[in-house]
């Protein structure tokens, strides 16, 4: 604890600081909790999504022959049909963090001869991209998850060195100059009826 003035200004200064942390803390408990709230929802959005991916996953079984079969799915040159996906995103704010927000994912599909390809190419082209775009909506929800934990920590941080730091070590402080001015005030009560019972003394001799 540092070094403080035991007077009348210093206890002024630190009650006005204790009034200010504990009127900031509830605002960052809040933040707190809203942060831990929303990471929660994240999480289940993700693993729903997840859950979403496995099922196509199961069901792109019957046409896992794709992966097996390479020129059905590539072009002459040896590069796939299904190009990477590009994720389009929107920016949206969590308690005060920016995030990024899936709104689609586009991908390039080149064009390839009708007659060269297996007929069932297309609905498995289908199912990889459904596939492939729930993966993208992860990635960005994890990135989401990434930034709002990083400001939870900061939260967190900032929540404990009020709760455990400065609210009681204020407390401590304005505690001790209240005891040396009631000190002060009391020995200065005592001086004075010393000096007032010498005057009498005095007086009367």
């Amino acid at each position: 604890m540092a070094k403080v003035k035991l007077t009348k200004n210093e206890l002024k200064k630190q009650k006005d600081a204790l009034k200010m942390f504990k009127r900031y803390l509830p605002t960052l408990q809040l933040k707190k909790q809203q942060l831990q709230s929303e990471i929660r929802g994240i999480q289940a959005r993700a693993r729903q999504i997840a859950a979403e991916r496995d099922r196509l996953l199961e069901e792109f079984r019957a046409w896992i022959a794709v992966f097996g079969e390479e020129s059905a799915v590539k072009k002459p040159d040896g590069s796939w049909i299904l190009a990477d996906g590009r994720v389009v995103v929107d920016t949206g704010n969590i308690a005060g963090v920016e995030i990024p927000i899936f709104r689609k994912a586009e991908f390039t599909i080149d064009d390839y001869d009708l007659f060269a390809k297996p007929l069932w190419v297309d609905r498995a082209l289908d199912r990889l991209r459904s596939m492939l775009t729930l993966d993208l909506e992860i990635k960005v929800l994890e990135e989401q998850i990434v930034r709002l934990e990083h400001e939870l920590r900061i939260t967190t941080q900032r929540v404990n060195l009020f709760e455990k730091v400065k609210i009681p070590e204020t407390s401590e402080i304005i505690r001790k100059i209240r005891i040396y001015l009631g000190d002060q005030q009391t020995a200065q009560v005592v001086r004075g009826k010393i000096a007032k019972n010498k005057v009498l003394e005095r007086a009367a001799s």
